[in-house]
């Protein structure tokens, strides 16, 4: 018995449910390495924090989806920075767990820098931005060039080149999804959106030659390690990695949202990330209904823990307000 087809608030709801469940998943092993998650958790197959929570990931996805709620898809960069200026700019206290490029561009805007200067630092290249377009990619309904045009739009508030490039992929990937494509046309579609030089680019086509390899689970996530991650720097948010262990977990997976989750989280590295961005695609292109009742039953709203005017904010809302923009373009 083949399962129905998702609808579109099926893909909506399970790019952001995906999402915010691959951030609560990954959030306790944040910074792990795969094996010390083995040593510590054995393989990771759900929830590991009895109230499993979202983190600066998920926040900021909500805070991208304010802009498009507020002025629609034709909404530029001065209207994401806009979104910063009046969502952000006004907290005072710590942005917990706040990227180093998201806390240089609130930075910059504070001094008055505006895009695309506000995200020319030198961090722009991180996986902030690739982990908060989920809802662009939701908003543009199949439109690739519309996905693009919106990834670059936020993306100019905080980042640069690989940065954008990444958050682009991701963009790409899940409006794909909604038009009931597959995972290997979603990966060709995103990896096709980006210059074909580009340091995303080369380990999107490098991890989609080990996925196609044969390898079994654990000797493709060591393989996907060895290849991708930047192991001798100092951090693990560097989008072109992140994006490529994401999207290949999505592909192996063969866009199942729950195994590409799983599979991103027990490699390690930014694991909230990386498992945000397999679910938020993931989810497209399955739909809510292929995530596990009981991590669905876990999602709460926001609790701002990173952007305090996020706060309340339940992600599953969000994902109906952004159908509904859809279904209104399309009347």
């Amino acid at each position: 018995m083949t399962s129905p087809t998702p609808t579109l608030k099926d893909r909506a709801r399970g790019s952001l449910a995906g999402l915010a469940i691959g951030d609560a998943i990954g959030r306790p092993v944040e910074g792990f390495s795969a094996a010390e998650i083995q040593a510590a958790h054995g393989r990771v197959t759900g929830y590991l924090d009895p109230e499993p929570a979202g983190s600066d990931d998920t926040e900021y996805a909500l805070l991208t989806a304010k802009t498009v709620q507020r002025v629609g898809v034709g909404a530029t960069a001065e209207d994401f920075a806009q979104t910063w200026i009046e969502d952000v700019l006004p907290q005072a206290d710590d942005f917990k767990g706040g990227g180093f490029s998201e806390m240089a561009a609130i930075d910059n805007l504070r001094r008055g820098i505006r895009p695309p200067l506000s995200g020319d630092t030198m961090h722009g290249w991180s996986d902030g931005l690739a982990m908060r377009v989920s809802p662009l990619g939701i908003v543009a309904d199949g439109d690739v060039e519309l996905a693009r045009r919106l990834a670059e739009a936020d993306g100019a508030v905080s980042h640069t080149t690989e940065g954008i490039w990444a958050g682009v992929v991701v963009a790409v990937a899940v409006t794909t999804a909604l038009t009931g494509a597959d995972a290997a046309a979603c990966y060709d579609a995103g990896l096709a959106a980006i210059p074909a030089d580009s340091w995303t680019a080369r380990n999107l086509r490098d991890a989609r030659d080990l996925v196609h390899s044969g390898l079994d689970d654990d000797a493709l996530a060591l393989a996907l390690h060895d290849r991708l991650a930047v192991a001798d720097y100092f951090w693990a948010d560097l989008a072109p990695e992140a994006v490529g262990l994401a999207m290949a977990s999505v592909l192996h997976a063969d866009g199942r949202a729950a195994e590409s989750i799983l599979f991103a989280v027990n490699m390690g590295r930014d694991a909230d990330t990386t498992a945000a961005i397999a679910g938020c695609i993931g989810g497209a292109i399955s739909g809510i209904g292929d995530l596990p009742e009981e991590w669905v039953a876990g999602l709460r709203p926001v609790v701002g823990s990173c952007i305090r005017s996020m706060a309340g904010i339940h992600p599953l809302d969000a994902a109906d307000t952004l159908t509904r923009i859809v279904e209104e373009a399309r009347a």
